[in-house]
């Protein structure tokens, strides 16, 4: 069984992800690929099956319709989950997160449960956005920290890395996020439970090819959302703290074993 696997939700990104399945597996890091289409038209799903027919380290799931980013996941993660794999890992289709940083993400998760990729840790790193856009985002950071609380620069990113352990303790069949406050609710929960979470810096790029997923109803999903999850948060009993992470000669012997 893969040790870490990378879930990709797609919708019509035929265009991206080939060179992005091939760029992850000429990583060293030996990093298995899933890729979670939703009925793409483009034939996204039909790339994705071809690059699962030439290695067994991509894994594909088919679902039927768009039904928004969060329910991808949830699919893609409890997938991975059945698998076994120890480092679940997501990022965008769309290149605008850069493979290269797959295994800083991963080496992070050594010594932390949760691993963020973030744009906004102490200095803002991304290209080619416009100011409005930039604007916005940073302003949905903020929103997010006064209401939840949570010490993240950068809540909304989706280029993460999780130990089995923190997906493990969340009920990922109650998650209520469709759109990308998906991102925040699920470092919200995670961040709530006690788990360590940190961020690492990354450069955020635009995508280049194809369009963004990014609608009025998802902002405006994003927007009420957060009080659902503070307010169901606060009367959930299962948050509880986990065990501390292994000590430092315990993970030297878990990485020996694994080589």
């Amino acid at each position: 069984m893969p040790y870490a696997m990378v879930v990709i939700p797609t919708y019509n990104e035929s265009e991206n992800l080939a060179g992005l399945v091939r760029s992850i597996l000429a990583l060293p890091a030996g990093i298995d690929v899933l890729v979670v289409d939703d009925g793409s038209p483009d034939g996204t799903g039909d790339i994705a099956d071809q690059l699962a027919a030439e290695t067994s380290r991509v894994h594909v799931l088919h679902r039927t319709k768009k039904e928004g980013i969060g329910p991808a996941y949830v699919a893609g993660f409890q997938y991975a989950l059945r698998q076994g794999v120890e480092r679940i890992l997501q990022m965008d289709a769309d290149l605008s997160h850069n493979p290269q940083d797959l295994p800083r993400l991963l080496a992070a998760s050594e010594n932390a449960d949760l691993v963020l990729g973030s744009r906004y840790k102490g200095w803002v790193r991304v290209l080619d956005w416009s100011v409005r856009r930039l604007m916005l985002s940073l302003g949905a950071s903020a929103y997010v920290k006064m209401i939840l609380g949570m010490p993240i620069a950068d809540p909304t990113g989706g280029f993460k890395c999780f130990r089995r352990r923190v997906l493990e303790s969340i009920d990922l069949d109650h998650i209520a996020s469709k759109g990308y406050s998906f991102q925040i609710e699920m470092n919200y929960r995670s961040w709530k439970k006690g788990f360590q979470v940190v961020e690492i810096p990354i450069v955020f790029t635009e995508r280049l090819r194809g369009g963004s997923k990014i609608t009025k109803n998802i902002i405006y999903e994003a927007l009420y959302i957060l009080w659902r999850i503070r307010f169901q948060a606060a009367y959930d009993r299962k948050y509880v703290r986990p065990e501390p992470l292994p000590v430092a000669a315990e993970l030297s012997k878990t990485a020996a074993s694994r080589e």
